[in-house]
């Protein structure tokens, strides 16, 4: 049986939920799949689905409470003949579940983080989980967050880790070096990178705090991600005086895998997280990681042997840490050669792929089963 899944995501803005659909749709194709991709609103990654030949709409919701929004998307579901409707994010499960039952449609939601929210938004989450077919965590601390929330039945509840498309961090040789010249950092500097959005959740302010002393020609930050906080962050590189230069701000970038093989280690220092699909990327990479800890991050840092993790929020202990990698490079190589490893080992996007088709079949059969009365 082809199944024909609809992809539903809040915008076609670059993120890293929407990267995870991406791969996931890529894949699912690839493996026969009829598949096809829905945003709420427009954004950069839309060409990255098309140029993987992935069918796209763009449904937007207007302000406030767009009652016509689920009658607009139960017609654009109909008209891709959905039998998976897949939402990432609680604005696309909010709107899109009414939208799949409307559209007589499976609804697989997947939840990439804890979701911090209002006590109506939560209310608002539950009532269309209600509509949930499957509700899967990216991993086992996303997982508990669901439970204590309240958000789904247990029933509905599984837990898939996020995977990666290894391929892509495979680098030509002299790709280092170009990305070095182009970004014009020397070729003697150790370079911390970090790759998120720029918003109060990811706290990229703590992170450049932490570098601000250490920032010289020899230890540079690069930091890619545009959003919210973008103009405060710029507003504290300027008070660094002399030593902003040290600092790049690269904002949105299409090329992650690319400039991930020009740095030497790499930086997270979210307040909140699910799994961030990031931090295998860097270790696929080879880049040691130092990162809080929240969310998920712990199931995928091993402490001393791939990275290091600190309290979040604590600065101190972070600078501790980013210094400990700045200054040994047998330490960075050691440590993103294991991360390397286990980023292979164990995130690969083909698990990921069989894993979400096996729920499809399975909610899938449980609905025709309940249309037949077989119990």
């Amino acid at each position: 049986m082809t199944i024909s899944i609809v992809h539903l995501l809040s915008s076609f803005g670059i993120g890293g939920q929407e990267r995870v659909a991406l791969d996931l749709a890529t894949r699912q194709k690839a493996a026969g799949c009829r598949v096809a991709a829905v945003g709420l609103a427009d954004g950069a990654l839309r060409r990255a689905f098309e140029d993987a030949l992935i069918s796209t709409d763009v449904i937007e919701k207007r302000p406030g409470i767009d009652v016509t929004l689920p009658l607009r998307l139960a017609r654009a579901l109909r008209g891709f003949e959905s039998d998976v409707v897949h939402t990432h994010n609680p604005q696309a499960l909010i709107w899109g579940a009414p939208a799949a039952r409307l559209a007589d449609a499976a609804l697989v939601h997947t939840k990439h983080g804890a979701n911090p929210s209002s006590a109506r938004q939560l209310q608002l989450r539950r009532a269309a989980a209600r509509f949930a077919d499957a509700y899967v965590a990216v991993s086992t601390v996303t997982a508990e967050v669901a439970r204590e929330k309240r958000e789904v039945a247990e029933s509905k509840l599984w837990t898939i880790p996020n995977g990666i498309d290894l391929d892509r961090f495979a680098r030509p040789p002299g790709e280092r070096a170009a990305v070095r010249k182009e970004l014009e950092l020397p070729d003697d500097a150790v370079v911390a990178i970090t790759v998120a959005r720029l918003s109060p959740e990811k706290n990229q302010q703590l992170m450049l705090a932490a570098m601000a002393p250490v920032l010289s020609a020899r230890a540079q930050l690069v930091i890619v991600g545009d959003g919210s906080e973008r103009a405060a962050l710029e507003q504290q590189r300027a008070r660094l005086g002399p030593r902003a230069r040290f600092v790049h701000l690269l904002g949105m970038r299409d090329d992650a895998p690319r400039l991930l093989a020009a740095c030497d280690l790499f930086l997270l220092s979210s307040a909140s997280e699910g799994l961030p699909l990031v931090i295998p990327e860097a270790m696929a990479a080879r880049l040691p990681v130092v990162s809080t800890d929240v969310g998920g991050i712990n199931t995928v840092v091993v402490e001393g042997e791939t990275g290091y993790l600190v309290r979040a929020g604590d600065e101190v202990a972070l600078r501790e840490q980013i210094i400990k990698l700045l200054d040994d490079s047998a330490l960075r190589r050691r440590l993103g050669a294991r991360g390397h490893e286990l980023a292979h080992q164990r995130y690969g996007l083909d698990r990921v792929v069989k894993e979400y088709l096996a729920i499809y079949r399975y909610v899938l059969r449980g609905r025709r089963a309940g249309r037949s009365g077989i119990s």
